[in-house]
């Protein structure tokens, strides 16, 4: 199953995926974004897809 991943060395803590998937991310402590929904379900694979397209530093992706 594939899982949602973020780098977090290119992340720039935008905020941008939280927006638009709040149920699979979120700003960590440090102000970088988190993975936090591991196993998210077909329902919020549309929702990643926009946050991956949407990262300005292309800094999601999804992992096998």
């Amino acid at each position: 199953m594939r899982h949602p991943v973020v780098d977090r060395e290119e992340c720039i803590g935008c905020g941008q995926c939280e927006q638009i998937c709040p149920e699979a991310f979120e700003l960590g402590e440090d102000g970088l974004a988190q993975v936090i929904n591991k196993e998210p379900g077909a329902e919020l694979e549309a929702r990643i897809d926009e946050a991956i397209e949407d990262c300005p530093t292309a800094a999601i992706s999804w992992e096998d």
